[in-house]
């Protein structure tokens, strides 16, 4: 299996392609530039299967329904954020100036409670992490050794709190309790920035260390 990370949109949120030797593939978090994914899928002759989101927050989102609707496949959230997507006010597109509102239709399945989860082809944990967001989940997959966290985590930082819905305590509950127990080799690959290894933020991210 395979993974791309495509930053998309102005603030360069990371789009991730998961794919493996049959040409299946997932599409994580199409914040913006469907052309962008498109073209990496044509190239690489992929048959997407299924839109995950990690949360709902506009730049993780704006692509969603080009991409849903050229291939005709299904869009997974979190039930905690699931009106987020149509809801400008809560999807955090209102609060930025030089955004246009975004409202994307609904998503067609939310993801059951964590746990292991397999979708067409793949097969991952699911990890609840909110705080970031009260939906906001982690994509687990341990035999490939990764795990795309979204906004929760990021190389020497974390998630901001002060959208709607965010709790600080809650993020970093959920970073210490989903995310620093898995193996310490694991690559992180978040939403915005460098893939960085929990081992990497264990030892140097002032934001975790003095929990």
């Amino acid at each position: 299996m395979e993974w791309i990370q495509l930053p998309l949109g102005p603030l360069q949120t990371n789009a991730y392609i998961i794919y493996n030797s049959d040409r299946k593939c997932l599409i994580i978090d199409p914040g913006e530039e469907a052309q962008k994914i498109r073209q990496f899928i044509q190239k690489k002759g992929l048959q997407p299967q299924a839109i995950l989101l990690t949360h709902a927050h506009f730049d993780h989102i704006g692509a969603v329904d080009p991409i849903r609707q050229e291939y005709r496949i299904p869009v997974y959230l979190h039930q905690a954020e699931k009106k987020w997507l149509s809801d400008p006010s809560l999807n955090g597109s209102t609060f930025f100036a030089g955004i246009q509102p975004i409202e994307v239709d609904s998503a067609d399945k939310v993801f059951p409670q964590s746990g292991e989860i397999s979708i067409g082809d793949f097969s991952f944990t699911l990890l609840e992490t909110p705080g970031h967001s009260p939906g906001g989940v982690s994509f687990y997959f341990h035999k490939e050794g990764f795990v795309i966290v979204g906004d929760t985590l990021f190389e020497g930082s974390i998630g901001r709190t002060d959208l709607p819905g965010g709790k600080e305590q809650e993020l970093l509950k959920s970073i210490h309790n989903e995310l620093l127990t898995l193996p310490e080799d694991t690559y992180v690959l978040p939403g915005h920035g460098g893939v960085t290894s929990i081992a990497q933020e264990m030892d140097h991210n002032p934001f975790i260390n003095g929990f």
